[in-house]
């Protein structure tokens, strides 16, 4: 009696935990449909100009100023091919004196410190600010000393830069440019999330089903 108990006990708390999967793959779903609308409204944003009141994600702005290119942070990242690199995080001071990161865009590992990634002439870019977030407990911690970084802390980014920057980066949208080759920035995101909420529950579903039917035929075998 104690051992069916406990049995009772685990296979419901496998069911359990596998509707409480299936429901949080829901919340996610729902995340992700707010985040791809956020991105769409944003990709047909008109350019504004850019001031540090704005807070909206995935604005696209229009900011004309200086890039400080002696002060430029190298994020550790992949590429769409899954490649390892650099997206080249430039400080840009606009004209009217507000500072923005600028990621300019992904190169190659190679590439770093290299002068051909600052061969750039323009003074006024235009792109969508996101905003900065903070990162998980599995990222490295940043190694300021080489410059390689992997999360954006910008109490760090002002002990390296000597100034203060908000919570939302710029990415950088311009065609011409390859070197360093700025993100695209798509509504193209993985969103399985339905179809996993529908394999957690139906193996919830399958588990209770089979419950079920042993403990029918168990009693069936004991009369």
């Amino acid at each position: 009696m104690k051992n069916q108990l406990l049995f009772n006990i685990f296979v419901f708390s496998i069911i359990t935990l596998f509707c409480v999967l299936g429901t949080w793959q829901l919340v996610r779903l729902q995340w992700k449909n707010t985040l791809i609308e956020q991105i769409s409204e944003g990709l047909k944003s008109s350019p504004i100009n850019y001031s540090e009141k704005i807070k909206v994600n995935y604005q696209r702005v229009a900011i004309e100023g200086k890039y400080n290119f002696g002060k430029q942070i190298y994020l550790y990242s992949l590429n769409d091919k899954g490649q390892p690199g650099y997206d080249v995080i430039t400080p840009l001071e606009g004209l009217n004196s507000e500072n923005i990161l600028v990621n300019r865009g992904w190169i190659k590992s190679n590439l770093k410190n290299n002068d051909i990634i600052n061969k750039t002439i323009h003074n006024k870019i235009q792109g969508l600010i996101l905003k900065n977030i903070k990162p998980n407990i599995f990222k490295p911690e940043n190694d300021v000393v080489a410059n390689i970084w992997f999360s954006i802390n910008l109490e760090q980014v002002k002990e390296v830069t000597g100034k203060n920057f908000g919570n939302y980066i710029l990415y950088l949208e311009d065609k011409k440019i390859n070197i360093p080759k700025p993100k695209k920035i798509t509504i193209d995101l993985p969103n399985n999330h339905l179809k996993y909420a529908f394999t957690w529950y139906s193996i919830s579903i399958s588990i209770f089903g089979y419950f079920l039917y042993f403990r029918k035929k168990n009693e069936i075998l004991q009369h």
